[in-house]
């Protein structure tokens, strides 16, 4: 019952935000009663928690699916993107935003091992990158790594960057854009226009 209520609540905070959904239109999203889902999280807090924590790791677990494929970096970054915003349901809800709003310790938390995975798999990237020629081999990966990062949290930042601007998919292209074509060599540039092109 708990994998129950946590893949459930998932859903609905994803589609709806994790400020909005009540404990009330869970259970009854589920047709138990609250009672029930307090018998597993004593409270709202408890639960957020834990849809975070499995989303985290359903996230990892696909990211690291894609890159035993060894595709070309380039693809490789952008099939990781596609799997994220389907994942994340194109992000409509502002997840990050939210938890950062409303939930700031699970953020912090869940900021931390965001971090963590992602400079492992970016450095990883970029290491592949140079090895087959699609990047510059004079680029400092470390900080590469880390503005990446940076970059791809504001992004998702609402102040800076309204959804009634930009579609999160549209975000996401523009920011995969401009930081591949700051490290590619012209081999990459090549097949980042094709990524572009089949993205539009």
């Amino acid at each position: 019952m708990k994998e129950k209520i946590v893949e459930k609540s998932t859903e609905l905070f994803l589609n709806l935000g994790f400020k909005s959904v009540t404990m009330d239109e869970i259970a009854s999203a589920l047709g138990v009663s609250k009672k029930t889902i307090y018998k597993y999280f004593k409270n709202k807090t408890e639960l957020v928690a834990a849809v975070t924590d499995y989303m985290f790791s359903n996230i990892c677990n696909g990211i690291n699916m894609i890159c035993d494929l060894n595709k070309n970096p380039i693809d490789e970054i952008f099939d990781i993107k596609r799997f994220v915003m389907s994942n994340l349901k194109d992000e409509k809800s502002s997840p990050q935003y939210q938890l950062q709003k409303y939930y700031p310790k699970i953020y912090a938390s869940i900021k931390g091992k965001q971090f963590d995975v992602m400079q492992d798999c970016v450095i990883e990237n970029l290491n592949h990158g140079i090895d087959q020629g699609f990047y510059r081999k004079n680029i400092e990966v470390t900080f590469i790594s880390r503005i990446y990062f940076s970059g791809m949290m504001s992004i998702k930042d609402k102040d800076l960057f309204p959804l009634n601007d930009y579609s999160m998919n549209t975000l996401m292209n523009h920011f995969l854009e401009y930081h591949l074509r700051g490290i590619c060599t012209e081999k990459g540039i090549k097949q980042l226009e094709n990524q572009l092109e089949n993205n539009q």
